[in-house]
């Protein structure tokens, strides 16, 4: 025995299964087509209200007489009327579209509308004015006050010719029977139209599900949303939870630097000085004044190596005195010369400094490492919006990412702020990296 298939979730799908008559799409659809009547009544009033002006334009029409003038107004105030007023009738609408379509098909649906940027009804209004979920919901309170009623009308008429061939032989008592395109006057007349209607009578629930199933297609397409709004809403997303993972990360970073600087620093600190004065009191060239003198060694290496990773985590410099100085510090340690120029007119957000600051440690310790260079050159400027950093030296070139070179982080290091960036070395050298970076600087 074959694996059953998941069960379908739309009337359309269930039409191809062979338990269709026994399950309940039948009813679901029945009770769709039935409800869309008295929803095309209670929303066509309002609407048939604000296209007023265009039915009097198209009587108008025909009758010929009216001056050009007055038909354009016509035209004109209906645009205005149905424009300004039908989002009124159109978004409640579809809220009663998307839970009504549940019926024909239950696949998950949401509305596509964008939420306001503050609270308030002009926000609210601005948002939804501008937004094409609304044109969509818009756009189908017309089709189904045109398309739709058409759509059911003709299923609903073929489900009626069957109803009335099954009890034709019983109408006829009354008269004559209108069976489409012939009529039975008797009973003998009606009864092979009788057993016509009988074995026509199973192919009801396959009209009414095939027009709720068209129907629901519709709604789907125009009250959904589409595939650019939800890919679009997707990315939105994701860019502020980076966003967020980002701000997060930098604040648990100013921390670890902030608990190491002001905690275990001062308190080693303490510690490297109360060695040291124990040492004082210790009587020279005895074991415990030997031990207490390489203890007091490594407190001081221990300290030493706790300011170098302070440092590394974010440099006291960069922050006092801004990026020219701390990059000037660079380069003042790198084991090539290195020249820095810096311009820039307003000093950058803390994330950008970060990471200008770090590209610029970590080239330059590749500079130191594989180039074979004998200088190096950074130039840092902001120019329309864009911070961007080059880091130049005349080493052999060749750098490749896939070398372990650190410029896979660098560029993930980068692509977290929307930055790119580029890379040239071809054998012989020189060798340029450059990044850019948006900055909302100035």
């Amino acid at each position: 025995m074959g694996v059953p298939g998941p069960p379908p979730r739309t009337a359309l799908a269930a039409l191809a299964q062979r338990r269709f008559l026994l399950s309940g799409w039948p009813w679901r659809s029945a009770g769709y087509v039935l409800t869309t009547g008295p929803v095309v009544l209670a929303a066509g009033l309002p609407l048939v209200l604000l296209a007023l002006p265009w039915v009097v334009f198209l009587a108008a029409l025909a009758d010929g007489d009216q001056p050009l003038g007055a038909l354009a107004a016509l035209l004109v105030l209906g645009a205005v009327l149905v424009l300004a007023f039908g989002p009124a009738v159109a978004l409640p609408l579809a809220a009663l579209e998307r839970w009504r379509l549940r019926l024909v098909d239950t696949r998950p649906l949401r509305s596509g509308h964008r939420r306001p940027a503050a609270p308030g009804l002009w926000p609210w209004l601005r948002t939804r004015y501008t937004d094409a979920a609304t044109w969509r919901d818009l756009g189908y309170a017309v089709l189904l006050l045109t398309v739709v009623p058409v759509l059911h009308l003709v299923a609903l008429t073929g489900v009626a010719l069957i109803g009335i061939m099954v009890a034709s032989p019983l109408l006829v008592a009354d008269g004559p029977v209108s069976l489409g395109l012939d009529q039975a006057s008797t009973v003998g007349e009606a009864v092979p139209y009788a057993v016509t209607g009988l074995v026509l009578l199973p192919a009801v629930p396959y009209l009414l599900a095939a027009s709720a199933g068209v129907h629901g297609v519709l709604a789907r397409l125009l009250l959904g949303d589409s595939a650019g709004d939800l890919l679009r809403a997707e990315l939105v997303e994701v860019a502020r939870s980076r966003a967020r993972l980002v701000d997060a990360f930098e604040a648990e970073r100013r921390r670890i630097e902030r608990d190491l600087h002001d905690g275990a620093q001062q308190r080693l600190v303490n510690l490297t000085i109360q060695l040291g004065l124990a040492r004082l009191d210790m009587p020279a060239g005895t074991p415990a004044a030997s031990a207490l003198a390489q203890a007091h060694e490594q407190a001081k290496q221990l300290m030493a190596e706790l300011r170098e990773l302070i440092h590394g985590i974010r440099p006291q410099l960069l922050t006092d005195r801004g990026l020219p100085a701390a990059l000037d510090e660079l380069a003042d340690r790198a084991p090539v010369p290195v020249t820095v120029r810096a311009d820039l007119p307003d000093r950058p957000p803390v994330q950008l400094e970060d990471i200008v600051y770090f590209v610029v440690a970590e080239a330059l310790a590749n500079v130191a490492k594989h180039s074979a260079a004998t200088r190096a050159a950074v130039d840092v400027h902001e120019r329309a919006g864009v911070l961007a950093v080059e880091v130049t030296d005349d080493g052999r070139g060749g750098a490749d990412p896939s070398h372990g070179t650190g410029l896979t982080g660098l560029a993930d290091r980068v692509a977290v702020a929307d930055g790119r960036l580029l890379l040239s070395s071809p054998d012989g050298g020189p060798t340029v990296l450059r990044v850019e970076l948006p900055c909302p600087c100035g």
